[in-house]
């Protein structure tokens, strides 16, 4: 059996060192809170560049305190589209 390697966001580590909230991040980044509750949860597909930078700046931090290699023979699930619900 091969490992899946995947890159999962943990920059809840980094607001608990800085002693902020979640919903400060989203305030001060301008993020959504729904963006970043994806990135959280592992639901989101991706994160662009600008993004990421807004994390870290708000977090005054580099990429690789809030991203980590990881390698699992579970992906997290993702849920379903409306769509695909629906069918």
């Amino acid at each position: 059996m091969t490992s899946v390697f995947m890159i999962v966001p943990k920059f809840e580590r980094v607001l608990t060192k800085e002693k902020r909230t979640f919903y400060w991040l989203a305030k001060e980044t301008g993020v959504s809170h729904t963006t970043l509750w994806r990135l959280k949860k592992g639901r989101a597909a991706g994160i662009n560049f600008e993004t990421l930078e807004k994390i870290c700046r708000a977090l005054r931090c580099q990429p690789g305190d809030v991203l980590v290699l990881t390698s699992d023979i579970t992906p997290p699930r993702r849920q379903a589209s409306k769509k695909a619900r629906k069918a």
